[in-house]
């Protein structure tokens, strides 16, 4: 099957992108143009020559539509992501994650391509209303980024229902693990220490999330694009288990050997109705649809991600002593 990945120069599409080739798929992976010919994560992929590389850029729609023809599916991962940075920069999240899929569900139903997974975000439900979270929890936009990407599922999910698009939206909870951007907590906390320093600056370390290591999201993907009774349904994919950002911060400590000391930084705080406290899945829903059972445990999730993240060549990559939005 010929598919397509957009936002595959991403963290969780350059994984989804290697799990694809594995599996034995026809990959186009989608980077986001740059005059520098700069592929992102893509360019650390063990099957960059198994793949076709396409740079450009979801918020045009005639591109969108070039590079749809002959795709039986779309992984459709392009986004902007940052909380912070959307709160000084909102039109952008509007025009990438809005309009990028629009463009991209438009340029599908154009071309007839087989199947849709849209990329929600388990921001979409802020804080929990009750726990775990189904499917049902109540959306609420508690920052731009959020906004951004509840109209991206509304808009998303309209056309299944309009034009009968077959599309599933996958809602994954917070992923981690090699490549994630600094700008999330995990590997922040992990590339400082990796750096040498004695003392972390952090945000709120109160609120609780669902952590999820990227082998088992990208696991999720799949298996919901193999999955005819997931179309037109939206799917969360998470490991039903809840622990605090101090929690995981103290097991990083721990597996790191570390005696560092965390600090709170106040430009690291969110607005105070702008943090979602508590973030734990009901992942009913995807184990009834299609059996999926995460494989790894968080200890085992941070153990990996410390083993990448400490070679020198990845720790390179990061800038540890600044506060990456």
């Amino acid at each position: 099957m010929n598919v397509l990945i957009t936002g595959a120069d991403g963290f969780i599409g350059s994984h989804l992108t290697e799990l694809l080739v594995a599996e034995g798929y026809t990959v186009k992976a989608l980077s986001q143009y740059n005059s520098f010919n700069n592929w992102g994560w893509l360019e650390n992929v063990g099957c960059r020559k198994e793949i076709e590389v396409l740079s450009g850029d979801v918020r045009d729609p005639h591109y969108c539509k070039h590079i749809t023809e002959n795709i039986d599916v779309v992984f459709n991962l392009a986004a902007l992501i940052a909380i912070p940075y959307s709160y000084v920069a909102p039109d952008s999240y509007v025009d990438t994650n809005i309009k990028g899929t629009l463009n991209i569900c438009q340029a599908a139903l154009e071309n007839g391509v087989g199947r849709v997974i849209h990329t929600s975000t388990s921001e979409v439900y802020g804080t929990a209303q009750y726990v775990p979270i189904d499917e049902k929890h109540p959306l609420q936009a508690q920052s731009p980024y959020s906004a951004s990407k509840i109209g991206a599922d509304a808009m998303a999910m309209s056309f299944f229902n309009s034009f009968g698009l077959p599309l599933t939206i996958a809602r994954p909870f917070n992923t981690y693990g090699p490549r994630q951007s600094a700008r999330a907590v995990i590997p922040t906390i992990i590339t400082q220490i990796a750096s040498g320093m004695k003392q972390i600056k952090l945000g709120d370390t109160t609120p609780t999330r669902d952590f999820n290591y990227v082998a088992d999201t990208c696991r999720g993907f799949l298996q919901l694009a193999r999955c005819e009774q997931a179309i037109g349904e939206v799917v969360n994919i998470g490991s039903n288990y809840e622990i605090s950002v101090a929690d995981t911060l103290n097991l990083i400590r721990e597996l790191m050997g570390s005696d560092v000391e965390f600090l709170t930084d106040e430009q690291r705080i969110r607005p105070e109705k702008s943090e979602v406290f508590r973030l734990w899945c009901d992942n009913t829903k995807i184990r009834g649809l299609t059996g999926f059972e995460p494989e790894y445990s968080i200890r085992d999730g941070l153990q990996k991600t410390i083993d990448w993240l400490v070679q020198p060549e990845n720790l390179a990559k990061y800038k540890a002593d600044i506060y990456n939005v």
